[in-house]
């Protein structure tokens, strides 16, 4: 006959309760997607996006909607890394709409609900533990941001850019910033190739490095989705800039909101075209190209990637059924 300790009470309670509050759990998650959803439609001029989408030809909406998918191909394929780096065993057909659905909401509803609490929500129902999710996730992030360091490393160090005088920056610091992002990938690449030390504990996580040939696909990865992303963008300017100008001005883009005081009233990206591209093109056709831009880079994989969740959703609960009966039929 055992004894049942005081401590091993509530160790007991714990296990019992884990499941009903776990399911509460889950449900107040879809509620917070489904609430951050409707809040991102009501917030949104849809004659606007309507009137312009009315506005381009076929072959435009697409072409521009083809790199997109291009886009989100790549993307998806940065989990697909880290299947190869964690060493999980989960199968690509199961990695690959996962990550779209991360990707989609990451864009639209911030990374901590797309990059990390659903990557977390969904990896786990499939039997990755957190640590590995964690590694995953932390992969994913070097390789988008290594794919941009060394594309716009080359773009700022070699492009003649000229920012306009009111952003307080000149040519010379971008050629600055660009040599910094460049050394950043190398040093990357240098250490993944000839580190005698592979691997670090940081706060209680153990980062690794991958071997080189793994960080010359991440590198590669993440400027051919930066490059399709620049892609999407020349196509809804009508191609009327060339591309590697319209390459070449996202790359500022996505730095302008910490070099720059950019004008008030436009976002980042609206600015930024503007300013660097304002006497080539009219700025309401930018600004009609950038909504499209995000219509189609943003909106409409949303709508796809809402789908794809709840399918996912209505198959993990299914699955967790079918489980339950067999474990019940053994017992």
């Amino acid at each position: 006959m055992t004894s049942t300790t005081r401590a091993d009470l509530p160790k007991g309670r714990w296990r019992q309760r884990w499941p009903t509050i776990k399911k509460y759990l889950s449900y107040a998650f879809f509620i917070l997607v489904a609430g951050l959803l409707i809040g991102l439609a009501r917030n949104l001029d849809w004659k606007e996006i309507i009137g312009t989408l009315q506005s381009y030809q076929l072959r435009t909406l697409w072409l521009a909607g083809a790199a997109a998918f291009g886009s989100y191909l790549v993307y998806c394929f940065f989990d697909v890394l880290g299947k190869y780096y964690v060493r999980h065993g989960l199968p690509i057909r199961q990695i690959v709409p996962l990550t779209f659905v991360c990707y989609a909401f990451n864009l639209n509803l911030s990374a901590w609900v797309g990059g990390i609490a659903l990557r977390y929500r969904l990896y786990s129902r499939l039997g990755v533990k957190p640590a590995q999710v964690t590694r995953v996730f932390t992969l994913s992030l070097l390789t988008n941001w290594l794919g941009y360091m060394a594309l716009a490393g080359v773009i700022f160090t070699f492009a003649d850019i000229r920012p306009p005088p009111e952003w307080e920056i000149g040519g010379m610091t971008l050629h600055i910033i660009g040599f910094s992002l460049m050394a950043v990938s190398v040093t990357y690449l240098l250490l993944c190739g000839f580190s005698k030390r592979r691997s670090w504990a940081i706060r209680g996580h153990e980062v690794e490095l991958p071997s080189l040939r793994l960080a010359v696909i991440q590198i590669l990865l993440g400027a051919a989705n930066w490059s399709l992303m620049a892609t999407v963008i020349y196509f809804m300017l009508l191609e009327k800039i060339s591309y590697p100008e319209v390459l070449a001005v996202l790359m500022v883009s996505s730095i302008a909101g910490v070099i720059s005081h950019v004008p008030a009233g436009l976002g980042v990206i609206e600015a930024v075209f503007v300013g660097l591209l304002g006497s080539q093109m009219s700025h309401p056709s930018i600004i009609a190209g950038l909504i499209g831009y995000r219509v189609i880079y943003f909106l409409v994989p949303l709508v796809f990637a809402t789908i794809i969740y709840v399918v996912l959703e209505a198959r993990a609960k299914k699955l967790r059924r079918t489980a339950a009966a067999q474990n019940g039929a053994t017992s």
